[in-house]
């Protein structure tokens, strides 16, 4: 039996298409990186596929590889996310917000401060209106509260 896209997929639909990214760190300073663009696709409406590249702080070249979907069973948004610079994949889990306008994406990876142990992480995506969306990344505190780690802009390219 086919599985057939619902309505919360729909809403990946808006990620579609080729976009410009802009980096910036916590602080909202870019954080010397160099172009990056993002090519999204999908695959028959169930799955987005997101694939980017670009130049990193410091000049080498990166590649970066996001899956997002839906699942049915658990109303919940599934996805990974993996990178050439590192060898973590992330297994996401997420719900969009009560008006519809972002999407929350928790998983559990490295604690890049604390070799050996993990922690919680979040990537916010923000839809700004159709050419605009915002991704911020951010880490879970000890006190349960989320800190921004850095904000990346997408610009829908003509």
């Amino acid at each position: 039996m086919r599985a057939e896209p619902e309505e919360a997929h729909r809403w990946l639909e808006q990620l579609l298409g080729d976009w410009h990214v802009r980096t910036a760190g916590s602080d909202g300073e870019p954080d010397g990186s160099g172009p990056w663009t993002e090519h999204v696709r999908s695959l028959e409406g169930l799955w987005i596929v997101c694939e980017g590249q670009g130049t990193m702080p410091g000049g080498s070249f990166g590649q970066t590889l996001m899956t997002l979907g839906f699942n049915p069973q658990t109303k919940r948004y599934v996805g990974t996310w993996v990178g050439s610079m590192m060898s973590h994949m992330w297994i996401y889990d997420g719900e969009l917000d009560a008006d519809g306008t972002s999407l929350s994406l928790y998983c559990e990876g490295p604690d890049f401060e604390n070799p050996g142990r993990t922690m919680r992480y979040r990537d916010v995506i923000t839809l700004a209106g159709p050419s605009r969306r915002l991704l911020t990344a951010q880490a879970q505190t000890a006190d349960g509260n989320w800190k921004d780690l850095m904000t990346a802009e997408y610009l829908r390219r003509d």
